[in-house]
Formats: C-alpha cells, sequence, structure tokens
C-alpha cells in the first residue's frame, strides 16, 4: 500500500483486544510502519463524548480503564503518553475557524484511543491529543470535524479514528447464548460500507442509516461508527480508501481498518 495520507480509521474491538490483538493488531502495526514516524497523533475515540468537540489539553494523559466485569490483567496495563498542549491549541482554532463550537479540558486516553495507539506505538513517545466525539449529532458533524483538521495531516500529524463498522452489544449477548453464530447482517453491512468507500460513495456513506436496510442493527446508536466520518473528512473527497484489515471478532464487532491513499 503506497503514498499512505497520515489518516487511518482503526478498530479497537472489545477491551480484550489490548490481550490478544490478533491478526487485526498485527495489521495495524504493519499499516503504521509504512508512515513516516509522525510529529503527533490526534485520536478520536467512540468512548469520549461530549456535546460539543472538545480537545484535551493534558501534558500526561492517564490511561482510563473504562470497563468492568473482564479480566485483571487488563487493569494493569498503562500506557505512559504524554499530550501537547500546543497543538491541542491549534485544533481549538481549527475547530472555531471552521465555524464548529469547541472547548477544551484535561483527559486521558480511554480503552478506545489507548488500545489502538499502544497496538501502533508500543513506545508512547509520540504526543498524543485526544479529541471527543458527538455521538448525537450524526455523520455530517463527524466528517465537518476531520474537515476541519485535514491540514494537520499534511503537518506530519497523523489522525487516529478509533471506532468498529458495527457494534451491536445486544446481538454479541444473543449470539453467546445461541452457541456462536454470527448474524448475516454483519459481513453485509460490511461488504456494503466497503464496496462505497472503494466507490468513494461519500455522499451515500453519509446516510447509510437511510439507504441500508442494515445500518440500525449493525449501530443501534451511531457512536462507534462515527469516528470513520471523521477519517473520511480528514482524508479528504479524493482520497481512496484502503483496507488494510477485514475480519470479525466475538461474532458482532467488525475489526475492519482503512488506510487512505491519494488517486
Amino acid at each position: 500500500m503506497a503514498s499512505i495520507q497520515n489518516v487511518l480509521f482503526v478498530p479497537h474491538g472489545a477491551p480484550t483486544f489490548a490481550l490478544e490483538p490478533g491478526e487485526a493488531g498485527a495489521a495495524m502495526s504493519r499499516v503504521v510502519a509504512q508512515l513516516p514516524t509522525p510529529k503527533a497523533i490526534v485520536v478520536f475515540s467512540p468512548h469520549w463524548d461530549t456535546r460539543v468537540p472538545t480537545v484535551s489539553t493534558a501534558t500526561e494523559l492517564e490511561t482510563i480503564h473504562d470497563f468492568y466485569g473482564f479480566p485483571a490483567p487488563l487493569y494493569d496495563i498503562q500506557y505512559p503518553a504524554h499530550g501537547s498542549p500546543d497543538l491541542a491549541q491549534q485544533i481549538l482554532g481549527l475547530l472555531q475557524a471552521a465555524g464548529l463550537e469547541a472547548a477544551e479540558r484535561e483527559q486521558g486516553l480511554d480503552h478506545g484511543a489507548w488500545q489502538p495507539l499502544r497496538q501502533m506505538f508500543p513506545d508512547a513517545l509520540v504526543p498524543i491529543v485526544p479529541v471527543s466525539m458527538q455521538m448525537r449529532a450524526g455523520p455530517a458533524q463527524a466528517y465537518r470535524v476531520g474537515q476541519a483538521l485535514a491540514e494537520l495531516a499534511e503537518q506530519g500529524v497523523l489522525i487516529v479514528a478509533s471506532g468498529n463498522l458495527t457494534h451491536n452489544l445486544h446481538d454479541w449477548q444473543l449470539a453467546n447464548a445461541l452457541g456462536g453464530q454470527t448474524p448475516a447482517y454483519v459481513q453485509r453491512f460490511t461488504d456494503w460500507l466497503e464496496a462505497h468507500l472503494t466507490a468513494q460513495n461519500w455522499p451515500d456513506l453519509l446516510n447509510y442509516r437511510r439507504l441500508n436496510p442494515d445500518g440500525a442493527q449493525a449501530h443501534p446508536s451511531e457512536d462507534h461508527l462515527l469516528p470513520l466520518f471523521v477519517a473520511l473528512g480528514a482524508a479528504g473527497p479524493a482520497a481512496k480508501p484502503q483496507a488494510f484489515y477485514r475480519g470479525i471478532n466475538n461474532h458482532v464487532i467488525a475489526m475492519d481498518g482503512y488506510a487512505f491513499s491519494a488517486e
């Protein structure tokens, strides 16, 4: 995969991904190895949800274990990342210049952020700035946020949007109860997304919930898909998405990841 932009959509899966990254984790490591070491990283995770885009100005980033009932070793993991207050202020300026209301606060890394970053940058040497998502604001808002920050990617900053292409916890519980069968919609929906990403059909992707009959079941709430639209906005309309991994974990969680290259 040549000429990759500094924009990635990566999966983070269940919290157990940190202990068992498997093939998806290996694919993430391979794709980031094809990029120059970034000056800094801006990370979006669905597990930090606020009313308006909020930028972390923290100098040291706490490893937040925002999950319950998982194996004890998960709670021992620390990712000793540090932030970049200067970059945080630049991000605030870009968001406001794009007409977006924005806020700031000191915030660490939730598991949707530190899990993939720990896989891709295990030494935690690159400064990281978390930016929140707005799970009730929809794809168009997420896309605008990505557009507002697109110039950072051209300045050597890596934009990492972390989510999952399918995320239905009720169906995960049901699949477990029924012996672990993957519902058919999971593959259908990810195939639909892949086809529209390959075709660079941004309008239909932004309207996925109206155009695809599986959209609402794949995402009862949109939080885990919205980071994809941040990535699309940051990569730009001429970017060509390329899947660096496709697969399903835990019966219903699509672990597909995408990089973006110039036409």
